[in-house]
């Protein structure tokens, strides 16, 4: 199993940007990302293959109103982005839980391979 301490992700709100007829990674989306891979590289982490089971535990930097599903797009993206897989196709099961605040926000990831129970 792989354990990654990282930072907390934009919400998918705040994630891409219009420029004109063209839909983009926005700034905080691409600094995000470039954060989980630095991380990624930091731990030489090699590209995990197959079906794989995330558990992700979100912990917001304050109490504002979140919708957990909206974490999910960024911290997937900077993971596959990262090297922590090829695909976030692969992702068979994904639990994500939001947990109380943390000054700053994290994020705890588990990632392993899949296997039926």
């Amino acid at each position: 199993m792989t354990e990654l301490d990282l930072p907390f992700p934009p919400s998918v709100n705040h994630y891409y940007r219009r420029v004109g007829s063209k839909t983009l990674v926005s700034r905080e989306g691409r600094a995000f990302r470039s954060r989980v891979c630095s991380i990624l590289a930091a731990l030489g982490l090699r590209p995990l293959r197959g079906p794989l089971a995330l558990e992700i535990d979100v912990y917001p930097p304050d109490n504002r109103r979140r919708d957990i599903d909206n974490v999910q797009k960024a911290l997937l993206d900077a993971l596959q982005h990262g090297g922590a897989y090829r695909d976030d196709s692969h992702i068979i099961r994904l639990t994500i839980e939001k947990h109380a605040a943390v000054a700053g926000g994290k994020t705890l990831v588990r990632i392993q391979p899949f296997a039926r129970r």
